[in-house]
């Protein structure tokens, strides 16, 4: 059957296919992804689509063969030739999303589960011991950073940010947070979707946390807000995509919790991002019924209101650093009036946009 096919980009130009592509997801109940950069059909000989299959950064997405060719071994196909595009462009840790009812099929093809959404979607990667690896990984850190067993009844806290970069309202919910639980644990979202670079932005976490003895700083990786899980964080989309992530993104956390004992989890308020305000929406009935304590910070504020890191940018981008100096701690203004801050300056200033959707 394979010949009877020919493999073809689809581009967002080409209309027909794209109408078609839509139209077979549909068909098998998969919810069209906005956030896909690169799309392949299988056609038979009238160029109508019989498989289709797509990327977005590292993941594979909105895989679907049509019922009227089922059991010929397209799946298999599309999935070839999506890995190999991924390897070709540098990506060999591979996630996936699929429907709960085809995730055995992608463990057949070397995927393992992470997380799943009842009803909704499976979240998998292509390394067996991927996630868990990831787990031992903090747990290591954990314990190094303790140098002694916790305490039996500790209460431990999480906080995760994306600090870009860290402010004073960042600093100010690491305050609040540690001084409520024994042991805090920062992540700081890894993937670099943001205008300042992860490294920048853990390191200036890691600093401006330095005085918090009970304050340990880790990486998300992968795993959590990263365009694996969550890219509506970065990238524009609908209120239900953006709740499925969500949901998603909080299954995989709650596993994380569970390896770190973490029975606090802190956020700020919310007053100016549609997709955070969403999120800590979901999170906070999620994490409720899994027995866990949210808790809901307010923002700091000054005298022209809350904090936020998108004001901030503005600042760094119109160079008004007697400002900037007022929103951020003295780590995150040392960086910025350094040499070494230049590039990501020029990065901010040549950004079209530097504020939250």
């Amino acid at each position: 059957m394979m010949s009877d096919y020919t493999v073809s980009r689809i581009l967002p130009t080409d209309k027909r296919a794209v109408r078609q592509m839509n139209a077979l997801l549909e068909n098998e109940g998969i919810e069209r992804d906005k956030n896909l950069d690169y799309s392949i059909g299988l056609f038979d000989d009238n160029y109508d689509l019989v498989a289709t299959g797509s990327c977005f950064a590292n993941t594979l997405r909105c895989m679907a063969v049509s019922s009227e060719h089922q059991g010929e071994g397209l799946m298999n196909q599309i999935i070839s030739h999506l890995i190999e595009f991924q390897y070709s462009r540098g990506n060999t840790s591979l996630f996936l999303y699929t429907k709960c009812n085809t995730a055995r099929f992608f463990g057949d093809l070397g995927f393992y589960e992470i997380a799943r959404v009842e009803g909704k979607v499976v979240f998998m990667e292509n390394r067996r011991t991927g996630f868990s690896d990831y787990l031992k990984r903090l747990q290591r850190e954990t314990s190094a950073f303790l140098e002694s067993e916790k305490e039996q009844d500790a209460k431990i806290g999480a906080v995760i940010m994306n600090a870009n970069p860290f402010t004073l309202g960042h600093r100010y919910l690491v305050e609040q947070a540690a001084a409520a639980v024994d042991l805090l644990h920062v992540f700081v979202v890894s993937e670099d979707a943001s205008l300042v670079p992860f490294s920048v932005r853990r390191q200036l976490v890691a600093e401006g946390s330095a005085d918090l003895p009970n304050v340990i700083c880790h990486e998300t990786g992968p795993y959590m807000i990263s365009n694996a899980t969550f890219p509506s964080y970065f990238l524009k989309d609908s209120d239900t995509v953006i709740r499925s992530h969500a949901k998603l993104d909080i299954q995989v956390f709650l596993r994380i919790a569970k390896a770190l004992s973490v029975t606090d989890r802190f956020v700020g308020e919310e007053p100016f991002s549609q997709v955070t305000g969403i999120y800590n929406q979901v999170m906070a009935e999620e994490l409720a019924s899994a027995g866990l304590n949210c808790h809901v910070i307010p923002r700091k504020a000054d005298e022209d209101g809350a904090i936020s890191a998108s004001e901030v940018r503005c600042l760094i981008r119109d160079g008004n650093f007697e400002a900037l100096k007022k929103k951020v701690p003295a780590c995150t203004f040392r960086y910025f009036t350094s040499e070494a801050a230049e590039p990501v300056i020029q990065k901010i200033r040549s950004a079209a946009e530097v504020r939250h959707y």
